[in-house]
């Protein structure tokens, strides 16, 4: 009991009370405390420290271990380089108030621990933490000066007056940032700019998922560029996310599929909400990452957990679990076939050419009975000639219907599906060949040069192809010659190729050149400078299905279309001649007979079929490409973390953060806001041998 002497010093001079230590914090820190001192005083040095708040068996994928080795000094306030029981118990009860993430940082920049943080202190320590290769931050400007005075009047802070500076740091850096890079002053970055901006600024904080598309923020505006407005809106999504959670949560549960569209969301939101109200551009971009890998609009909780879920880990970690720097995050060849040896991106390029070989061949099948058609309606001679079997491609298509069956559609389907491999790999090869030799050190390419390559692509693909396409077409007008000439037997393709031999089998390639080279030299043109100019496309901006698909279909149209008079007179050449019919001698003898029996107008008999086999053959080629790399990806690309889901079970969003200990857990969010002022906080100072005890 207190004497009257000890109750009147109290009253006069206040008193300190012990810690209260839980036994479950004396119990961490006799496991971790490793020294003793002469007196017989327990204590836990720096790296005996991280280990009490930070367990080897976190995710430390965002935040490195050795970062919360910078708690040491909030711990240590007698500075003396060691934390004993009753500073340990100090820190346990300083973890378990309600707004420990602030009072932490705040601790740490008070350095004289006298309830304030003085400007020069707090400009020393920033200065020591900071990455010196960073985007610079003006702490002279009138928004600092608001907080921290001007720079004849600097005033201490308060934990209130610091607290709240620390909330709208993150804002300001980006602001600033955005005005960095913005030198010209037209209101737009380019995406890896905003994206490094992110990096530098909320990396700490936000999914790998997010992390590794925030160059398709792009891709929700016109143009290849991004507005303040989209980073404001991208920075008030990501300050909302737990609302944001609890609007998806609300919104799935009504949802009869579980799943909801942007409507759903911004219904939901005004039903949830008081005063913070999402705009439309906020939603635009809360659903353009979430549905990255969708275009049906109608997302579930399993894709907005990549968002919302800041521990959600993504495919494309470095063998530290980093994502060290924008180039680490932008998808190249190099980066995933990197470390893997020559022969496992072999395998990886074998098994890519067979994908692709399978996805050509059903792109072709889901077309050929359209080329089919074309092919026969180009051979068709007109009235003058005494014969005219179709009237139009739908009448074509119901007669080999009628007469052949359904399989006649198909007929010489067999040499298409060879050649549908080499001629792709040819084409492409070639093309991105001379692109690559005739680019400038800007890797910009003239037109002349784009058209050369492209027209040498499709000169070279006629060396492998024309022996097929001459077969197939002969496969596919046997069928009509069968069905009104008694007597022609059906014929194999094995035994067509020995009946024409290898000249034969070049017969109209003369034809065929005058067809690929054109159409080569106007498609790859006009599908690049689509991507680029129209839809945006650069090396930070990934094109969509869509817009690949669409711009595949327009290119491919003129090029189809402009190249059908050589594509006719190919035909011509390479069909045998019936009885009756005027068999060609050549190239020019065939063009100026055309001309003169059947007019102008027979040059583009199956145009129109040509125009609608490429956007389906296209659309249906990407989709089974896409469809088979995710049923069996590459061994360099690693499979997506919701494939790897046991039994198909969503985790809920935030669940693997609520798991960990709560010292570990305060001490985590403590970091992430000291990271806000720069993400090197802690990375200096990593002891000699940190990390070695488990």
């Amino acid at each position: 009991m207190a004497t009257v002497q000890e109750a009147i010093k109290e009253s006069l001079v206040g008193s300190e009370q012990p810690a209260l230590l839980t036994d479950e914090a004396k119990k961490t820190f006799d496991k971790y405390a490793s020294h003793t001192a002469p007196s017989g005083e327990r204590y836990m040095t720096k790296e005996d420290f991280v280990s009490a708040i930070a367990p080897p068996d976190q995710d430390y994928h965002k935040i490195k271990r050795e970062q919360y080795l910078i708690l040491f000094e909030v711990a240590d306030r007698r500075k003396e380089g060691i934390v004993n029981l009753h500073d340990w118990a100090n820190f346990e009860n300083l973890l378990a108030k309600p707004d420990v993430e602030y009072e932490i940082a705040f601790r740490l920049f008070d350095v004289e621990g006298k309830g304030s943080v003085k400007y020069d202190e707090f400009i020393k320590l920033y200065t020591a933490n900071r990455d010196p290769s960073g985007i610079p931050f003006d702490w002279n400007s009138m928004w600092a000066s608001l907080y921290l005075g001007g720079k004849n009047k600097r005033h201490d802070l308060t934990y209130p007056q610091f607290s709240q500076m620390l909330r709208g740091l993150q804002g300001e850096r980006v602001r600033q940032a955005f005005h960095y890079f913005d030198k010209r002053g037209t209101g737009f970055i380019e995406p890896e700019e905003f994206q490094r901006i992110i990096l530098e600024t909320s990396a700490h904080k936000l999914s790998d998922h997010l992390l590794e598309n925030l160059h398709t923020l792009c891709n929700i505006s016109v143009g290849s560029k991004i507005s303040y407005a989209n980073v404001r809106a991208f920075q008030n999504i990501v300050r909302g996310m737990d609302m944001v959670d609890l609007i998806v949560r609300n919104a799935t549960a009504k949802s009869t599929d579980g799943k909801i569209t942007r409507t759903d969301f911004l219904n939901e939101s005004a039903k949830v909400t008081r005063f913070t109200l999402f705009t439309p551009m906020e939603a635009d971009i809360l659903f353009h990452f979430a549905g990255l890998d969708t275009t049906s609009g109608r997302l579930g909780l399993k894709d907005f957990t990549r968002v919302l879920d800041p521990s959600w880990r993504g495919p494309k970690l470095d063998a530290s679990g980093l994502l060290p720097s924008t180039e680490g995050l932008l998808p190249t060849v190099g980066s995933i076939t990197h470390g893997r040896g020559f022969f496992g991106q072999a395998l990886d390029a074998a098994q890519n050419f067979a994908l692709g070989s399978l996805a050509g061949a059903f792109g072709a099948t889901i077309v050929y009975p359209i080329d089919l058609v074309k092919t026969r309606m180009q051979n068709q001679r007109s009235k003058v000639v005494g014969e005219l079997m179709y009237k139009n491609s739908l009448d074509c298509a119901k007669k080999v219907i009628r007469n052949e069956g359904f399989l006649g559609l198909y007929s010489g389907l067999g040499p298409q599906l060879i050649g549908v491999a080499p001629e792709k790999a040819i084409k492409l090869t070639v093309n991105d060949l001379v692109r690559s030799k005739a680019k400038n050190k800007n890797g910009e390419i003239t037109l002349p040069w784009e058209l050369l390559a492209g027209g040498s692509a499709g000169a070279c693909q006629v060396v492998f192809t024309n022996p097929l396409e001459i077969v197939k077409i002969r496969l596919q007008v046997q069928g009509e010659v069968a069905k009104n000439v008694e007597g022609v037997p059906r014929r194999s393709a094995l035994w067509i190729v020995k009946n024409l031999g290898l000249i034969g089998l070049y017969k109209g390639a003369s034809a065929c050149l005058l067809r690929d080279v054109p159409f080569s030299a106007i498609y790859f043109p006009t599908y690049n400078h689509l991507k680029t100019d129209f839809f945006g496309e650069s090396p930070t901006k990934k094109l969509g299905i869509l817009q690949l698909l669409a711009a595949g279909a327009i290119a491919g149209m003129p090029a189809a279309y402009f190249t059908t008079p050589c594509d006719v007179i190919k035909t011509r050449l390479q069909v045998e001649a019936r009885q009756g019919q005027t068999h060609y001698r050549g190239l020019i003898h065939c063009a100026t007979t055309v001309w003169k029996e059947e007019g102008f107008k027979a040059f583009f008999k199956g145009g129109p079929a040509r125009i609608l086999r490429s956007s389906p053959q296209f659309g249906a080629t990407l989709a089974a490409y896409e469809l088979l790399q995710n049923i069996f990806p590459t061994a360099g690309k690693e499979k997506q973390d919701a494939e790897s889901l046991s039994g198909g079970i969503i985790p809920a969003i935030g669940m693997a953060e609520q798991s960990a200990p709560m010292p570990y857990l305060r001490s985590r969010n403590a970091l992430k806001i000291i990271m806000d002022l720069d993400q090197n906080f802690g990375r200096p100072k990593i002891p000699q041998g940190f990390g070695q005890r488990s």
